[in-house]
Parts: C-alpha cells; structure tokens; sequence
C-alpha cells in the first residue's frame, strides 16, 4: 500500500468531505481522512487499474481542484470569475439595477420594469451562477452525496424559468427576475464570508507555514579554503551544509551550534519568549529567532524532517481527526439535502392545495425553504473550534496529536505522573558513589561508558557529569527497559548498571544505582533530583478541580514517597516495570477517564493505553508518538492550559452545533409559512456561517477558568 496526500481546494464543510470521502471508497482507497477546512486529504492505495487518475478526476468533476499530489501537476488556464469574491463584484450591478426597478426606487423610469430588460440584466448572473452551483449541484448528484449548492441551484433555477413563463405569457405576476439574480449574488457573498472567516481559523498554522520559508547565510569555501558567504533560500539548504546567523535573525532549519553563543526566542515553538541561551552541540530549531548574539551552525534537518514542519503536520493530523460529538452532525449533513428538498415539494404542495395561497406564493415560500436551509453551517460547527482551539494551543506550546482528547478532557477525573523528568527537572547529580573494585578513575570511565548509550534523563546526567575522552568500547550494548543497561567488552565480561532489579545478586534497594560485573556488584551510585517549580502548582489545580492525583514510577518507594509528600500527590505506586506501569493504568481508566503524564522510553506504553496521554517535549521519540498532547516548554506548566482549553474548545464545539441545529429547526418553518422572502433566506443563510465561525475565533481571547 502507498500512502498518499492531496490537497484539495473548494471544500468547505463536512458535506464537501463526505463528497471526496466517498469518492476515494468506491475507487478502493483505504484509511480516507478527509479535512474539509485544511484541504488535506490522505489515504492509503495500491493504485491498481489507473484507480488514482480516475479518482483525481472523479474529484474534479465534483468541482473542487487537486492543487498539490504526486502526480504530475496538470497546468489550467485561469478561469474568468475564479474567485467568489469576483463572482459577487460581476453580480452585483446587475442585481441591484433589477432590485432597484422591483421596489420602485426609480420612480418614473418605466423602461425598468420591462420584462425582456430585466431578463437580460439577470441573464449573467444567471449564468455565472449556474456555472458554480449549477455544475457543482449536478456533480454532487452523481457522487451520491447532495450538497448544499444542489439547493440554491434548484431555488434559483424555479424562480428564473418561472420568470421566463411569466415574460412568454405577459404576465407580469409570474416575474421574479431580482429574487433569481438576489440568491446567486447574495450566496456568493455568503461564501466570500465563509472563506474569510475558515482563513481566519486557519490563522496559526498560516503563521507556521510562514516561517519555513525564509533567506538564509550559507558558508562555502572556495579553492584557497577562504570562507564566503552568500544568501539562500532555505528551501535549497541540504543536511549537512554550514550557516551563518546573526542577532535579528530566523534561525533557517534544524542545526546544531558549531562555534559561537547566543540567546534564542523559541516562542514560535514553546510559547515562551524568554530567551534560551545556546552554546556549542547545542540544538537550534528552525523558525526560532536569535535575539542576541552570532552563531555558525551546520544543518541537521530539513523539509519534512524539522521540527517546525512536523508540528504543523501533527496539527493537520489533529484536525482530520473527527471527535465523537461531530459523528451526529455528519451523519445528519450527509442526508440533510433530500430531507430539504422533500420540505420544499411539501411547503409548495401545503401552501398550494391546503393553505389555498396563489401558486406564486407557494412557489416563492418553496424557494425560501430551499436557500435558507444550510448544511453548512452543522458541517462547519466542530471543524472551525478545532481548527482555532488547536491553533491558539500551539502558540502557547501546546500540541494536541489527536483533537479527540480536547472533548475527553472534560471528564477526566484522576491523573497519573510519572516521577523522573516528569515532577522532576531530570538534572540529576551523582551525590555519593563507592566503587568495590579497582580505582576511582576506572570505575567512572565504566559508569560513562554504559550511560552514554542511554536516553534515560538519569543516565544523560551522569554522563554529562563523568564525561571521558577515553571510554570503553563494547562488543554488544543494549538498553535493558526500565531497568538499565548492560554491556560486554572484548574479553566476554558483562557489565550492567541499573535500579536493584537490574540482576538477582542485588538483595538490596538502599542505593539507586548498582555497577555489577559478571553477576558480582562492583559499586553503587546515589543520585539527587529536583522537583520542578510548576509541580506544585498543576498539583494546586488538579485539586482545585477535584481530580485524583497519582505517582507511578519506576523508582525507589523512599524516593516516590518524598516527592509525593512535598507535593501532596494522593496515591504512589513505586518500582514499576513498564509492565506494570501498563497494568496499572489499564487499571485505572476501567475505573474512571484517566490522564497519563510522563516523559521516558518505560512511560511509552501507559502512555498509549491511557484516556489521555501527555508528553513533554524534551520527552523520548517514542514517548511523544505515544502522547494525545505534547507540552513544548519542556516542563508541567501549560498542562493545566492543556486541560482547559480542551474543555473550552469542546464547548464551542457544542455551543456551535447547539446554534447550527436551532438556526436550521427555526429558519425552515418560517420560511415555509412565507415569514421570510427568498432573498431575506439567502442572506441569513451566508451569515448563519459567520457567526459560527465568528462564536469560534472567539475562543482566540476567551477566558480559561
């Protein structure tokens, strides 16, 4: 199976992506996910039988454009009118002439009301119209998913051969020319608005993608190894390559310091703005800006594998995401067309046989009905507070992987901590060491030889603290999880390092770390941590919202238990595997929705069995693609943000579908019993999706309790 991503310009909501979803089913592409506010469409397929180029063009033919893929890219000439802004600029003339003439507003100007006239100033909206809905409605017919310009389409076309009837008869009762031409250009409005307010919600990913195009200062050396400089685009730098950057300047992509020292703004990643000083082998992310300072660098990542990139790619994953309350609204969109289209025919027949109106206005309620209906906005209801509740997180330094953990975090009810980077800074230092067998030197060039190896915050420290120029080198190496590691040299002998579990001889616990030889211990570590400052405080806020707070870890009982008590954590379950870390958590979300915060290669698969799971960014690889959420700061203190701008997120989300739902219940009876004229529908139609997109930009400044 080939993975496969597109983008697709023209969709606007979930009945868009219903559309390009089932599409790609009936050509026998797998794992379709479909975001109709983004326009990222992914799936997985073997392409036998051209079944891609005939999905390609099944979706064009729908209406939309495939502007990125694969593919060979098809150049089109650009259409006249090719945005709905022209298309409602076209329109608009001609509209208000024949409003203008339908109202009386130029008194004594009779030649307005001439039928033929007024045709012919409706004619090309009429067109220009059908050209977008028109294609667009029959298209959406033989997909087998209706869409919403299938009834402006209908309600426009009734009430334009209507008018023609009325001009062929002189019957100047039956013209209805403005309300044909009205709907199409208010629409178009509509849509402009539509557009403008999903931009709008799109904003902070727009911001990221920004940032990774920039110039960058590329150091070459010419044939008398004399350093030059010359600028560059940062698309064209490759791994590897040498650059220079200055104060003021965008750092260009993943690198790593070379010579010089700098402070760093990372707050297009961490949200925080407080400099971060940088110095040699350090790491620099692309789109981070030096605010003091020159350092030279050499590439480490670039496209797809910097940090910046797959950030935005975790955010894009995150809104294709469906939560369960949208299941409702897409079930109700994909059938809402017909059920209109069965309300209008009925309005018409009610209106007509039973209320006794003219057929006129039976007609006229009938249209109504049709354009003031709007699918739309139910289908725009949970993407566009995703979009902006992920967006807003992100510039904060809050990255959700799976916008489903933003509904389930309103019912948690007790979180689980993993002690060791997590509670704790993870700068660890030796305190006390004893070594049983040979001298002090040896001893240490043995404990950095097997740590160096390791990811474990534990080991990182003790390495940096003991670093040699001359350490062993290992016939076999392997990091024994949860528990340590272990080596062998040349000669055969197996050295290990590790918690009091690391091997059988160990009868005791009273240290943290044992150095054992062929079974045999040859010394023992004591290292000291420090409890993180924020710790307190999420713990604050966890009881303050009467969540249950638990430490599960690999340590010592002692040690769990001192840090549980200066933080007042409620529950310790010390000296875990990952295996029962695992059980444990299993345990524990049977009971109650539960969140698991952690850090380390052992925390990886509690972290994927729980309601939710959280990551730091200085966390594991393994740990951050396990996670719902990853914290970029490097530390506790946004969780509590985390939580509650999930819970906020998901009520706008509610707030959204709650309005969408009584817009659509309110609107269509009122303008079945004629409360509402067809070009008064139109016009609350298009708006009906800006104040839902309007209620969700809202969450950019709200309030988190």
């Amino acid at each position: 199976m080939e993975k496969v991503n597109w983008k697709v310009e023209g969709m606007t909501c979930s009945n868009c992506a219903l559309s390009v979803n089932k599409v790609l089913t009936r050509q026998g592409m797998k794992d379709v996910a479909v975001n109709a506010i983004t326009g990222d469409v992914a799936f997985n397929t073997t392409d036998t039988n051209g079944s891609l180029e005939k999905a390609k063009k099944n979706i064009e033919d729908l209406g939309y454009t495939i502007v990125a893929d694969h593919l060979a890219p098809v150049e089109k000439k650009k259409k006249f009118l090719d945005t709905t802004w022209k298309k409602f600029v076209f329109c608009l003339p001609f509209t208000l002439v024949l409003m203008a003439g339908h109202l009386g507003m130029w008194a004594g100007i009779h030649f307005l009301h001439n039928p033929y006239l007024q045709l012919a100033l409706c004619l090309p909206v009429y067109i220009v119209g059908m050209d977008f809905f028109g294609k667009s409605a029959l298209r959406s017919l033989r997909s087998g998913v209706p869409n919403m310009n299938v009834l402006i389409a209908i309600g426009a076309t009734a009430a334009f051969i209507y008018s023609i009837i009325g001009t062929i008869t002189n019957d100047p009762s039956k013209i209805f020319y403005e309300t044909a031409a009205s709907i199409l250009t208010i629409v178009f409005f509509g849509n402009w608005l539509e557009d403008f307010s999903i931009e709008k919600t799109q904003k902070s990913i727009n911001d990221l993608t920004k940032h990774q195009v920039v110039m960058a200062n590329m150091i070459a050396y010419d044939d008398q190894h004399n350093e030059n400089i010359f600028p560059i685009e940062n698309t064209h730098l490759k791994v590897g390559d040498l650059i220079l950057v200055k104060a003021g300047e965008q750092v260009p992509m993943d690198c790593k310091v070379l010579t010089g020292e700098a402070e760093v703004n990372e707050a297009i990643i961490s949200g925080e703005s407080l400099p971060v000083f940088k110095k040699q082998n350090d790491v620099l992310i692309g789109g981070s800006v030096i605010a003091n300072g020159t350092i030279k660098a050499y590439v480490t990542a670039v496209g797809k594998d910097t940090v910046l990139n797959g950030i935005v790619d975790m955010m894009k994953r995150a809104q294709g995401h469906k939560p369960p309350v949208q299941q409702l609204a897409d079930k109700i969109s994909g059938i809402f067309v017909p059920v209109v289209l069965s309300i209008a025919v009925l309005t018409i027949a009610g209106n007509y046989f039973l209320a006794e109106h003219s057929f006129q206005e039976s007609l006229m309620r009938s249209i109504a009905v049709l354009v003031i209906a709007c699918p739309c906005a139910m289908g725009l209801a949970t993407p566009a507070a995703i979009a902006v509740g992920l967006g807003r997180a992100a510039r904060q330094g809050i990255l959700y992987t799976d916008s489903k953990s933003m509904e389930l975090f309103r019912t948690v009810k007790q979180m689980v901590f993993d002690k060791t980077g997590t509670l704790t800074t993870g700068q660890f230092k030796v305190s006390a060491y004893k070594h049983l067998e040979g001298d002090e030197e040896s001893f240490r060039r043995l404990v950095y030889s097997l740590e160096k190896f390791s990811n474990h915050p534990i080991a990182k420290s003790i390495s940096s603290q003991w670093k040699t120029t001359d350490p062993l080198k290992w016939k076999k190496i392997e990091e024994l999880r949860g528990l340590g590691m272990q080596g062998q040299d040349k000669e055969g002998n197996t050295f290990m390092i590790g918690s009091g579990k690391i091997h059988p001889a160990i009868a005791s616990d009273e240290h943290q770390l044992y150095v054992v030889k062929n079974g045999a211990v040859i010394g023992w570590l004591d290292i000291a941590d420090e409890i993180r400052p924020e710790a307190a405080e999420v713990m604050a806020f966890c009881r303050k919202h009467q969540i249950r707070t638990i430490l599960l870890s690999g340590d010592t009982p002692d040690k769990c238990k001192a840090v549980a008590e200066q933080l007042n954590i409620d529950e310790v379950y010390a000296g875990q595997t990952p295996q029962q870390k695992l059980e444990k958590i299993d345990q524990l979300s049977s009971v109650a929705p539960t969140v698991m915060v952690g850090d380390g290669i052992n925390d990886a698969p509690a972290l994927a069995r729980a309601s939710i799971s959280v990551s730091l960014s200085a966390a594991s690889q393994l740990a951050i693609q396990s996670a719902s959420v990853v914290l970029m700061n490097n530390g506790l203190k946004k969780l509590p943000m985390a939580m509650q701008l999930g819970k906020h997120t998901y009520g706008t989300v509610k707030s959204n579908l709650f309005w969408a739902f009584l817009y659509n219940i309110i609107a269509i009876p009122i303008a079945a019993v004629g409360l509402l004229t067809p070009t008064a529908g139109a016009l609350v139609m298009g708006l009906s999706d800006v104040v839902l997109a309007g209620n969700s930009l809202w969450l950019n400044w709200k309030k988190l309790d």
